[in-house]
């Protein structure tokens, strides 16, 4: 038999998941997942795992809790490691226990990877802590999914209505006017606070506040819907302090990446920090090229070369493959002078040894080929690895300054497939804030994908067209759109800057 593991996948936060628990996904040959388990966890699992959704949403059940058991029990019968992805943690509300018991009757090999509890975690996002010197020693976790035409409640309503410590009560939404009477009615202060928290700890993040009296009305107002928990107790009173989460700046604001998959990742990170939903919809991809005979060539010769200007993170990678392929490391470089156009292509130099002699303060052609004049580029064999497809500009320029260009192409640039998926579904269903564009590559396949004109409807509705710099802008006005956001520094970095900006401008209209 294989064996299965039982993953406490935390509360949503892809940041709170275990490194146990990360380290089993990489390995397993099948992934059994939920719905309250972040999709962004199947990334690490391998690329022949097979991934099984049996998620329950609203009382829609892809497959009762029997049929997962016997699932887990069939897989690990052929041999199979299985990983089983649950929210928060397996023990706590998750039914993990009944899927052990299976497991331990059929003659399984299991073990449990205790995950980070949706009642620890979206209380502490919502600035809720839950026990405090002053106002809590204890904490409650129960279940609020209870049938309220029972004749006699599991709970202890008296018991639960006189401690002074902190409830929490999971899956409560249905029954928050039962929870609410059962707890008043047995005694409890009506004016006790109360608050729930939707979708806690993910960029869907909401917390509402009340009392413990009118906590259903509250919910019915701001139209509260299952996943929340509910936190009664007087900790709640000290969210308005600690609530540091829902602060974020980008909090709930959807952005859609169309930078290629490879190098999403960065972008993504940087947003969802700020706590924007990021959606990945990547208008190219990366790829190499069918034949490397002339990189090769050109590898062999490097001393013929005065400079070496890189002019992406890309051309850095795909010249350092065929490099090592070759043999040969950093060192080859040494007849050479290098420049990397923008910071992050002379980071990814300075990772494999290599300290630009050349970066420039902008990153535009002009700019570049300024200061390599000052560093003595005229009479200079230049050699640029860069994309089978690129701009022209610069070696043009550098030729116009005197010196002899050969470009390199190292890797090209497709058009990504959107996977069967028709991407305006992505701008209709997902009340999109910003789409952001990171080269004029981008930009042109994004609008192979998406008609302009159906674009221009999402414009007049709202949705915000970002560039990382005054290339990019240019190619989005050849498609008869004026960019409302255009970063004045050419970097990742500086389009989040700013986006921030922008959100606080929005911010501020709001609120006057």
């Amino acid at each position: 038999m294989g064996k299965v593991y039982l993953i406490g996948a935390g509360p949503g936060d892809p940041g709170l998941l275990t490194l146990k628990g990360k380290e089993i996904l990489e390995t397993a040959d099948v992934v059994v997942y939920d719905y309250l388990a972040n999709k962004e966890f199947l990334s690490f699992c391998r690329r022949d795992a097979e991934i099984i959704y049996v998620g329950k949403k609203g009382g829609d059940h892809t497959l009762p809790q029997e049929k997962i058991n016997d699932l887990l029990v069939d897989k690990v019968k052929q041999g199979l490691n299985v990983a089983r992805l649950k929210g928060g943690d397996p023990y706590v509300f998750g039914r993990g226990g009944e899927e052990a018991e299976d497991l331990l009757q059929a003659g399984a090999d299991f073990e449990v990877v205790p995950g980070v509890t949706s009642a620890v975690a979206a209380p502490a996002y919502a600035g809720i802590p839950l026990t405090h010197r002053e106002y809590s020693s204890s904490v409650s976790f129960i279940t609020g999914h209870e049938d309220p035409s029972k004749e006699e409640s599991a709970h202890n309503w008296q018991a639960l209505a006189a401690s002074t410590n902190t409830l929490v009560f999971f899956m409560g939404i249905k029954n928050l006017s039962s929870i609410s009477r059962n707890l008043t009615g047995a005694g409890m202060d009506p004016e006790t606070p109360a608050a729930l928290v939707r979708w806690g700890t993910t960029c869907r993040q909401q917390t509402v506040e009340g009392t413990i009296a009118d906590i259903p009305r509250v919910a019915e107002e701001k139209g509260i819907r299952p996943p929340a928990l509910l936190v009664v107790g007087e900790v709640v009173r000290l969210r308005s302090k600690l609530n540091w989460f829902e602060r974020l700046p980008l909090l709930g604001r959807k952005v859609v990446v169309t930078r290629a998959r490879q190098q999403a990742s960065g972008l993504v990170r940087r947003l969802e920090d700020l706590g924007a939903c990021c959606l990945e919809f990547p208008t190219i991809s990366i790829e190499p090229l069918d034949d490397y005979s002339g990189v090769d060539e050109a590898i062999t010769n490097l001393d013929m070369y005065d400079w070496l200007v890189f002019t992406s993170v890309n051309g850095v990678l795909h010249f350092w493959e065929r490099l090592a392929r070759a043999g040969l490391d950093s060192r080859a470089l040494g007849f050479c002078r290098v420049a990397a156009i923008g910071p992050a292509t002379a980071d990814a130099l300075r990772e494999r040894g290599i300290f630009p002699d050349f970066v420039p303060d902008k990153y535009v052609a002009e700019s570049v080929v300024e200061g390599l004049l000052k560093l003595g580029i005229n009479n200079a064999n230049v050699l640029i690895p860069r994309a089978k497809e690129a701009r022209e500009v610069l070696p043009r320029e550098l030729e116009k300054a005197g010196a002899r260009v050969s470009i390199l192409p190292v890797y090209e640039t497709r058009l990504a497939g959107t996977g069967g998926e028709d991407p305006r579904d992505l701008l209709d269903n997902g009340n999109i804030d910003y789409v952001t564009f990171t080269s004029s590559s981008t930009v042109r396949n994004f609008f192979s994908l998406v008609p302009a004109e159906d674009v221009r409807e999402y414009v007049r509705n709202g949705l915000c067209l970002a560039c990382i710099g005054p290339i990019t802008a240019d190619t989005l006005r050849e498609f008869g759109f004026e960019p409302e956001i255009t970063a004045a520094e050419y970097t990742i970095p500086g389009l989040v800057d700013a986006l921030l900006l922008r959100a606080g401008e929005v911010a501020q209209t709001e609120d006057g």
